[in-house]
């Protein structure tokens, strides 16, 4: 008998039966990432001077944006699984099945943000900057369901944190099925590197880099999620060279590969040009049910009256002072990201 020390066992299943209604894991973890996105995007929002509960208002737009441009861009890169013989198209449209690609997710979702920001006057540079740090870590997350669904992975390995795989059947027929089915057997088929657990790590990884990057040099204009963008891709970039699921192919290489070197270029470019804007905006979103104070303006212990702060427009500019200055008082300190 051959034993295996220090390997990864993959889950029995990723789909279990309520009754009649299959709750999958895969569905759970996009479910989780989600709410925890907007979770940590609205308390960074709210420190930078937005109010409570537009993220949310954002993200009713941008999440369902964003799960149909992931699902378009997978049926897109994986015609071949959904079109021509022996294949049914409306397999395209069965999304809890899995299979959706990051690069539509956020070109579809960033176009619903922007319909919403447009909708509430707010700058869609700043509301990215707050979101990025969110939804690198929601990525994390979402691996984790292809972990349940014994997907993405790479080739054979002998390292020692190699994950096991396991033949899945349904146990009423005995028939295969990688998707739904239990693993009654827990030989591993084979042992092969583990990319969800690759890119998972790189994410939380990623969400460290832009966190400290953002509280030590104050970016704005979008280059947090500019930062966010070029250091996904970037590892993804390698992550992607490793996998061996059928992927179509460009140029003989993986079409994603090609995808995140072209991203990553765009981002790079995007956060240097934008350097150019200067300091972080201040954004001051005054709540329409609060009363106003007495001087005319709210403010806090931590920050100078608005007055005296330069004011991000509903396209995301700023208004200049009109102080000198020796006028101005001095910024003692701002709130902390969160």
């Amino acid at each position: 008998m051959t034993t295996y020390l220090a390997t990864i066992p993959s889950p029995d299943q990723g789909v279990w039966q309520l009754g009649p209604i299959p709750i999958r894991a895969y569905a759970l973890c996009i479910i989780l990432g989600i709410i925890l996105a907007i979770w940590w995007g609205e308390r960074r929002w709210v420190a930078r001077g937005g109010l409570k509960g537009e993220v949310t208002d954002i993200a009713v737009f941008a999440v369902p944006f964003g799960l149909v441009g992931g699902r378009l861009y997978h049926v897109a890169t994986d015609y071949h699984k959904y079109f021509g013989e022996g294949r049914n198209p409306l397999d395209a449209l069965a999304i809890w099945n899995g299979g959706l690609g990051i690069w539509g997710a956020i070109a579809l979702g960033g176009v619903g943000a922007w319909i919403a920001c447009r909708r509430k006057g707010i700058p869609l540079p700043a509301m990215a900057d707050a979101l990025a740090p969110g939804i690198v870590v929601a990525q994390a997350i979402g691996r984790l369901g292809n972990y349940f669904n014994q997907e993405l992975y790479g080739g054979p390995t002998t390292l020692p944190w190699g994950l096991e795989i396991y033949e899945r059947v349904d146990p009423d027929t005995g028939f295969k099925d990688d998707l739904a089915g239990v693993a009654l057997d827990h030989t591993p088929i084979e042992i092969v590197h583990p990319t969800f657990l690759y890119e998972l790590l790189w994410n939380l990884g990623v969400a460290l880099l832009i966190v400290w990057a953002d509280r030590k040099f104050r970016l704005g204009h979008g280059r947090v999620f500019a930062l966010y963008v070029a250091g996904y891709t970037a590892g993804r970039f390698w992550i992607e060279l490793m996998r061996t699921d059928p992927a179509t192919q460009v140029f003989g290489m993986r079409i994603n590969v090609i995808t995140s070197a072209v991203v990553f270029l765009g981002a790079l470019v995007y956060f240097l040009l934008a350097a150019k804007k200067g300091d972080r905006e201040v954004i001051v979103r005054e709540d329409p049910a609060a009363e106003p104070a007495e001087s005319g303006y709210a403010s806090t212990d931590e920050d100078p009256p608005a007055a005296d702060r330069p004011v991000a427009d509903v396209e995301g500019t700023t208004v200049p002072d009109t102080k000198t200055a020796s006028d101005k008082p001095a910024n003692t300190g701002d709130k902390p990201d969160q």
